[in-house]
């Protein structure tokens, strides 16, 4: 399922998701232009590598900043335009009206404490690994958990593939997002496959919906 739009209209400009947009295509476009090896290695200095902060090392290539911090960096590099292209769709759709909910700058705050949940949950779960962790799907997901409380009876007009069959439909977005989380946990129960950090998103799902329970922004249930 591709979410395509969603019918909860926006009261106030969603600047801050726009320059995040922004800020992580810029970076793609960057990384693009250092060819492969060099975007590789760029990968692997801005990336999270769960070994390197759970032992407190720094493998080289060295990272950008001290390995802690490199879960921010983290989450403004992709591997590839699929990557990128999927993450930026969901943020456009959802993070307008969660933005719109919480304020410019709480939304900032919220988007990267969310990111850095997600990212420290997969860190827990996968304390040895090496591989490194890259991409803003866990503070998305933190998005997609709050956008799950705040506007459960939104409908999101989405583009379904069912075998050689394609249709445009509307589905709740209770349902939408429910679905998307379920998926999550069925899939993390095969750890990394596929080079996708599950526990990433169920942790940022949850870190995003509990905020919103916690903090109750005042547009709540608009």
């Amino acid at each position: 399922m591709i979410p395509l739009k969603d019918d909860i209209p926006s009261y106030t400009f969603p600047f801050v998701t726009v320059s995040i947009i922004a800020i992580n295509v810029l970076v793609f476009i960057y990384q693009l232009g250092l060819g492969a090896q060099g975007g590789e290695a760029f990968i692997y200095r801005t990336a999270a590598i769960p070994y390197e902060i759970t032992n407190f090392l720094d493998v080289p290539p060295r990272s950008v900043v001290p390995p802690p911090f490199t879960i921010l960096t983290s989450m403004f590099v992709h591997g590839g335009l699929l990557h990128i292209a999927g993450n930026m769709l969901f943020l456009w759709i959802f993070g307008d009206n969660v933005e719109d909910t919480f304020g410019h700058f709480r939304f900032i705050i919220f988007y990267l404490f969310t990111g850095t949940v997600a990212g420290l949950t997969h860190i827990i779960m996968e304390p040895a690994s090496s591989v490194p962790m890259i991409g803003a799907s866990g503070a998305i997901a933190g998005v997609l958990g709050a956008y799950f409380i705040l506007f459960p009876r939104a409908n999101i007009k989405t583009l379904v593939f069912l075998f050689l069959f394609v249709s445009v439909v509307r589905i709740p977005a209770v349902v939408f997002l429910g679905f998307w989380f379920v998926i999550q946990l069925l899939s993390s129960g095969i750890g990394g496959a596929g080079g996708i950090a599950w526990y990433a998103h169920i942790g940022g799902f949850l870190a995003g919906a509990a905020t919103v329970l916690l903090l109750r922004p005042g547009r709540a249930g608009r």
